[in-house]
């Protein structure tokens, strides 16, 4: 009984498979922009497994005895972060894979030390699977914690933007009417947690819950600071897990703003006559000490006067160079900006940034809100 073999496949229909399946694994992107995206992501990882190596040990080193130092301590620093039983698994695979290159053995130990690699693989994309499914959750929770949209200012507009380092931030901005029924008093806040991902999410969203508390209660934003910086105190880890924000107060009608900053980058204040002022009046970070004194200050925002609110990963962004963004880059695209309003000038400022990053993963949540008087 003779069998017959499948008719083979005609090439444009193998072409047409092809380009889907390539469609499919590079989500439509181009070569250059996945070697672009793939460049970062080995910079990053680099820097994540080398962080704990002794970089003066490794300066006394040159040619081939530096980059094995190098090779020994990214295979060491990428060993002790997995379980003990996939070290051992890790470990039996390496042998495998030597010994495949060992003509004395007839066995195909390079078909064994495949599965034993995919197997490995699988488990750990497992576990990333589940974390980041676990984080999205967090970070859509987080993203009840923020405005979605800017509240409806007499007299001026506002906008904001923020870029999580991870899926979830410990960057935090806020504007909103402590209450509805008078609305004589916007409170504005920006503030960033120490540390990244999920602990500076929690402790971010402890301060949202304190701070609209206490705004609840009508109290003065001196005493709103200092409750702040107690309830702070009491959770940072004796000073570790402290905050740095800019608190503000305007009222709509006097056009007038009162504020206090906690050891934050200050706020720069462009005037509708291109001149620039800074506000950095108030005290230490929230957290660091119990009996902290705070100072107020405040000002007159006038029609086209521009308050740009931002945290340190804004001037901290850096390129693939390793280069920062920094403060002369941020002021000069500050005194450039078009007479437009807040979003426009959000969109602006951020592109400044992208420009200059380019496709490099950042170290730092990125974070500005832009208040416009109009």
């Amino acid at each position: 009984m003779s069998t017959s073999l499948p008719p083979p496949i005609p090439p444009k229909h193998l072409a047409d498979r092809l380009r889907n399946f390539w469609q499919r694994i590079s989500e439509g992107r181009q070569i250059d922009e996945l070697w672009s995206q793939f460049s970062a992501d080995a910079r990053a990882s680099y820097g994540f497994y080398m962080r704990e190596a002794d970089s003066e040990e490794l300066g006394t080193h040159r040619g081939f005895k530096r980059w094995f130092r190098v090779a020994k301590t990214l295979f060491w620093s990428l060993v002790m972060k997995m379980t003990p039983a996939r070290r051992v698994l890790l470990l039996v695979a390496f042998v495998m894979l030597v010994m495949a290159g060992i003509k004395a053995f007839d066995v195909r130990f390079e078909f064994a030390a495949a599965i034993l690699f995919l197997l490995l693989l699988s488990l750990e994309l497992a576990d990333k699977v589940t974390m980041k499914r676990d984080l999205e959750i967090a970070r859509e929770i987080q993203t009840w914690l923020v405005p979605s949209q800017a509240p409806e200012v007499p007299g001026a507009d506002i906008a904001f933007a923020t870029r999580p380092q991870n899926s979830v931030a410990g960057d935090y901005y806020d504007a909103f009417y402590p209450n509805l029924e008078e609305q004589e008093r916007l409170m504005v806040v920006i503030a960033d947690v120490a540390g990244k991902s999920v602990p500076a999410a929690l402790l971010m969203a402890t301060l949202q819950a304190s701070l609209r508390t206490i705004a609840g209660e009508k109290a003065a934003l001196a005493d709103l600071v200092a409750r702040l910086n107690r309830y702070a105190c009491a959770h940072s880890l004796n000073g570790l897990r402290f905050t740095t924000a800019v608190l503000g107060e305007y009222n709509p009608v006097s056009r007038r703003l009162v504020y206090v900053n906690a050891g934050h980058n200050a706020p720069i204040l462009r005037r509708a006559n291109g001149g620039i002022e800074i506000l950095d009046v108030g005290g230490l970070p929230l957290g660091i000490r119990s009996d902290g004194k705070y100072e107020t200050a405040s000002l007159e925002l006038r029609r086209g006067d521009v308050l740009i609110f931002f945290t340190d990963g804004v001037i901290e962004a850096f390129n693939e160079s390793g280069e920062e963004f920094g403060n002369t880059r941020w002021l000069n695209a500050i005194h450039n900006l078009p007479d437009s309003n807040a979003q426009q000038t959000l969109e602006f400022l951020m592109k400044r940034v992208d420009e200059f990053v380019g496709a490099t993963r950042q170290s730092d949540d990125i974070t500005c809100l832009v208040f416009r008087s109009r």
